[in-house]
């Protein structure tokens, strides 16, 4: 048996279903990032462990729920709210915790927008580290999202897992999104400046999650990166295939990553506005525009 922690913030739309599809495990926990909906209370009806904390970044909760909220069982497995255990899944995972060489399984997503599955613009199988021996894994921050440190040996499940990425409508996606774009721009600007290419792992990588981290550390170099993108997800990965839903992901992905870029523009270009009324001060008086009240 493995314990599931389920992550969550205003999730009072998926959280039931995110519940009743993990209670196949005796140790659940609900660590909510301060909800203001009824994600808590609906949580609450089951008999599971609620626990709240303030989000600070993906990496740190993660991390910190870790450290702080002890599991039952040695081995443990995460979950979002909009995503879903299946049974299939559940019974694979239980027959890996017994393997003695890896600590840790990468697992597929399959995103569901649309009512359907988008399975080739998603560049699936797109592997997550999901069940890991509790200890051997800690979170560090990348981007908007995060990125695991693994102190052994790891590999992959042939399950997968139920993605509903846009369960609580495109006005929450485009609201989540906005905000991931600001952290994926600092990323962005960062590894353009200090970071470089894994060519090594880009050409002969051993697995999916080594070449697509370097991709897309050279994708974050390239012009027109999100005319680029729509071309790569629609054409070249066959997004074209899975139809209306298809066309509409691959736009929404274009749409997200012009927005990164206009946001690494502004931090690039846009002065910082100082706090320093010493400052301002005295660019005015350098000026010539002190005014009587500025004096006083």
């Amino acid at each position: 048996m493995f314990s599931i922690y389920i992550l969550t913030y205003n999730e009072e739309i998926d959280i039931a279903a995110c519940i009743e599809s993990a209670m196949l495990s005796n140790d659940i926990i609900v660590v909510d990032s301060c909800s203001s909906d009824r994600t808590v209370e609906i949580a609450s009806r089951y008999p599971i462990r609620v626990v709240q904390h303030a989000f600070e970044s993906h990496g740190m909760q993660r991390t910190w729920m870790l450290e702080s909220i002890p599991p039952k069982h040695e081995w443990i497995y995460i979950l979002e709210a909009d995503e879903r255990m299946t049974p299939e899944l559940f019974a694979e995972c239980e027959t890996a915790i017994h393997h003695p060489d890896y600590i840790g399984y990468y697992v597929a997503e399959r995103v569901i927008f649309m009512n359907r599955w988008i399975r080739h613009s998603t560049q699936y199988p797109r592997y997550q580290m999901r069940l890991f021996h509790h200890g051997k894994v800690l979170f560090t921050d990348y981007g908007h999202t995060e990125r695991e440190v693994c102190q052994g040996a790891t590999s992959f499940l042939n399950e997968t897992y139920p993605h509903y990425t846009c369960s609580k409508g495109l006005n929450r996606w485009i609201e989540k999104h906005n905000r991931y774009s600001t952290d994926e721009a600092k990323e962005t600007l960062n590894q353009i400046q200090q970071g470089s290419v894994n060519w090594r792992d880009l050409l002969f990588g051993k697995t999916e999650v080594e070449r697509r981290r370097a991709l897309k550390d050279l994708s974050l170099r390239l012009p027109a990166r999100p005319l680029l993108r729509f071309l790569y997800m629609y054409f070249l990965l066959g997004g074209c295939l899975d139809g209306r839903a298809g066309l509409a992901w691959c736009t929404l992905q274009t749409f997200y990553e012009y927005l990164i870029l206009l946001k690494v523009w502004e931090m690039k270009h846009l002065p910082t506005p100082s706090l320093d009324t010493s400052v301002l001060l005295s660019e005015k008086s350098t000026h010539g525009e002190v005014t009587q009240a500025d004096a006083a």
